[in-house]
């Protein structure tokens, strides 16, 4: 639709509302707002609309304020203080006049209840991450924030290629798209980069919410990744009007619930094979280290460790490498002595495991990552030989993938 038919026909721009469940309560907590044009024939998204840069500024910003306003006079009928609002907006847009417009239009409801604490304002970093505007729109939004505004980053792990500039933002709420995983055929590696947001929204303070919902299976990993909101078509289509916040509360209950029991059965396989190494591995350990250096006793352990190991070797508690590696080409077992007297504490959680295992005497298996030489997503077992001296055995896929809810 041509923009200009658009802006002589403002009385039939309207919002929609897309809803945003809890984990917590398992109703809606939030409302996105979103702008529809409705015809005779038919309503259509003004997404187009508000992404087209050949549309004057002045045009967008116009239609842009009327689905607000016309969607904060719903809101303020509704009741519902506790309610959060998000809107979108263009960074560049908000910048032409340094952000007062929108921040009159949101203040000017405060009488009618709505508070500047309920608005979140999404920002995409389609403009957000552009270096010459990055410290002006920092600035900007600090200011929102001053009023009690939240600012929630949009697209992040779609579009996103500035994630060392978010935490500059302190944003209270990232929103991850999930467009791109919906089945488990997605790729190790893009899930491991949408399980890195989680830790980063922890590291920074901020809360994940996890947009583009359309599968059983996106939510699921959603609420394993740390999802505190949830948003997509498998929940709730966008509607003209506001619906009940506890419109999916059983059914949200009942599914959550399936995904703790599968969790809790998951954690048990883990737990239990750890236990299982723990047992196998003291065994050997003591009918093969009398009289034995590391390499004979690495050695003897391979013997009876080639369906499940592919690499081996000792280190000491700094991490230095006192052992060559021992690896299984799939025929036999190679020593490896160019691995000899190699450090490895600068991997993540090494120091900390060499001092978890000194303390609790036991082994300890790793989460899943992808090895760096071969590629394999692997798990690796580690337990201390003794007070300076400490095993470490890659274990492989065809070993893991027989465990249960482990691969």
């Amino acid at each position: 639709m041509d923009a200009l038919d658009i802006l002589t026909d403002l009385d039939h721009v309207i919002p929609y509302f897309q809803p945003i469940f809890n984990a917590e309560e398992h109703r809606i907590v939030g409302y996105e707002i979103l702008g529809r044009y409705k015809s005779e024939k038919e309503t259509v998204s003004l997404g187009p609309f508000f992404l087209d840069e050949n549309i004057p500024e002045e045009y967008r910003i116009e239609v842009d304020n009327t689905v607000l306003t016309k969607a904060l006079e719903i809101a303020s009928l509704s009741e519902k203080d506790d309610v959060m609002w998000f809107v979108n907006r263009d960074a560049e847009l908000l910048m032409l006049d340094d952000g007062e417009q929108f921040l009159q239009l949101i203040l000017s409801f405060k009488e009618k209840g709505i508070h500047p604490n309920q608005i979140v304002l999404e920002i995409s970093d389609r403009t957000y991450g552009k270096e010459n505007s990055h410290s002006h729109i920092e600035h900007l939004l600090s200011y929102y924030k001053s009023y009690g505004i939240k600012i929630a980053i949009d697209k992040v792990g779609n579009e996103s290629n500035h994630l060392d500039r978010i935490a500059d933002l302190e944003p209270e709420i990232l929103k991850i798209d999930m467009s791109s995983l919906r089945s488990n055929s997605a790729g190790s590696a893009y899930l491991d980069v949408l399980h890195s947001l989680s830790i980063l929204a922890r590291k920074i303070g901020a809360t994940l919410l996890f947009e583009n919902i359309e599968t059983t299976y996106q939510l699921q990993f959603a609420w394993k990744n740390g999802g505190r909101f949830y948003q997509g078509f498998y929940l709730q289509k966008p509607y003209e009007a506001l619906v009940s916040r506890t419109i999916l509360k059983e059914k949200l209950k009942k599914e959550i619930h399936g995904f703790i029991l599968s969790e809790k059965k998951r954690l048990q396989s883990f737990f239990n094979l750890r236990s299982e190494l723990n047992s196998k591995f003291q065994d050997l350990i003591s009918r093969n280290k009398k009289n034995q250096n590391s390499n004979e006793l690495l050695i003897s352990l391979g013997k009876s460790l080639e369906e499940m190991a592919f690499r081996m070797y000792i280190c000491d508690e700094d991490g230095f490498q006192k052992s060559p590696n021992l690896y299984n080409t799939g025929e036999k077992w190679l020593i490896q002595p160019e691995y000899m007297d190699k450090n490895w504490s600068w991997r993540p959680y090494f120091l900390e495991n060499i001092i978890r295992m000194r303390t609790g005497k036991k082994g300890i298996l790793s989460d899943r990552y992808s090895d760096i030489e071969t590629g394999e997503v692997i798990r690796t077992f580690s337990l201390p030989l003794n007070e300076t001296e400490f095993l470490f055995v890659d274990l492989n896929s065809a070993y893991l993938s027989q465990k249960e809810g482990l691969f």
